[in-house]
């Protein structure tokens, strides 16, 4: 399954990026500052980065990212690219695609975010003393490490983002997943479909059940559709209101419902309760009802043999 792109997640359009820069006070100086830095960083950045993993390798939380050496080369030259890409002088798309990726990387790789953002303490840590030992004045020491750290709380601003995307995302996958669980529409034949109901129906899972059986029916073309409720533990008026909303609905798109599994305390609670269901046939047992089911289609369930 293709990953989703980290920057058309985001949305970050041109707009969006503006607003960004704006907020975090990146200006065009300083851009120029840290593109004219650019020699400084070509000369550090072996050092910087080799500092930078040596507490990433130290830490037993975070050395589990980096099983062997092979891997320590390979980040190594990935976040070599990314420190010079500090002092390239832009600020554009195009860079912010490439930290949206850099995010999604290490959301993909499972490394929490407190993790990130301290590994982030330490990078900032290490270019400071660097900064400060590279001018004679400390005042211009101090305008190129802010606009060094500018840039840098803006690249952590768009990784948080992605966490946030992915982890909404992956939220939204598991809701899919329980919301098909919990409404399992199933084929029994040609134009028959069934949807055993099991556990409360709220108000909400009422919705989700109808939205599930008129799709289902429109996609199958279905003629009936059964719902089994016996696996459902408590029929009130409102649970009982639900089917028939759910029956009405189904009749617009051309089927019928079977209603099965009514109990005999069903039976009883739902002629105290008043509910009227004579708009849908209903049996006891699940076989019954497909039997009902099959033959509304014209077909019916033969003994082996006959």
């Amino acid at each position: 399954m293709t990953r989703p792109d980290p920057l058309a997640r985001l949305n970050l359009d041109d707009h969006e990026l503006v607003s960004r820069r704006s907020f975090f006070a990146i200006g065009t100086d300083d851009l120029e500052r840290l593109a004219a830095l650019r020699p400084f960083a070509e000369q550090h950045t072996d050092a910087i980065i080799d500092a930078f993993y040596e507490m990433l390798l130290a830490h037993p939380e975070t050395r589990k990212f980096f099983p062997d050496e092979t891997s320590v080369r390979r980040v190594k030259r990935v976040q070599r690219d990314y420190f010079l890409g500090l002092f390239g002088g832009v600020c554009d798309r195009a860079y912010a695609e490439n930290r949206a990726r850099v995010g999604a990387t290490h959301e993909h790789i499972a490394m929490a975010p407190k993790w990130y953002l301290g590994a982030y303490r330490r990078y900032l840590e290490l270019l400071h003393e660097r900064l400060y030992a590279h001018f004679a004045d400390p005042a211009e020491a101090n305008l190129a490490y802010q606009s060094a750290q500018k840039l840098v709380f803006f690249d952590m601003s768009i990784a948080i983002d992605t966490y946030i995307s992915a982890n909404i995302d992956a939220i939204r996958r598991h809701q899919a997943a329980i919301r098909e669980l919990s409404t399992p529409v199933i084929r029994v034949h040609d134009r028959v479909l069934l949807l055993p109901l099991v556990g409360t129906v709220d108000s909400g899972r009422a919705h989700q059940i109808m939205e599930t059986v008129l799709t289902r029916v429109t996609d199958e073309q279905a003629k009936v559709i059964i719902l089994d409720i016996a696996g459902v533990p408590v029929v009130d008026t409102k649970v009982a209101q639900h089917l028939l909303q759910t029956t009405a609905a189904v009749k617009l798109v051309g089927a019928r419902t079977i209603l099965t599994g009514i109990s005999a305390q069903v039976a009883r609670t739902i002629v105290q309760l008043g509910v009227d269901i004579s708009a849908m046939d209903t049996v006891s047992r699940l076989q019954d009802g497909i039997e009902l089911a099959l033959a509304h289609v014209g077909k019916a369930i033969t003994a082996k043999g006959a």
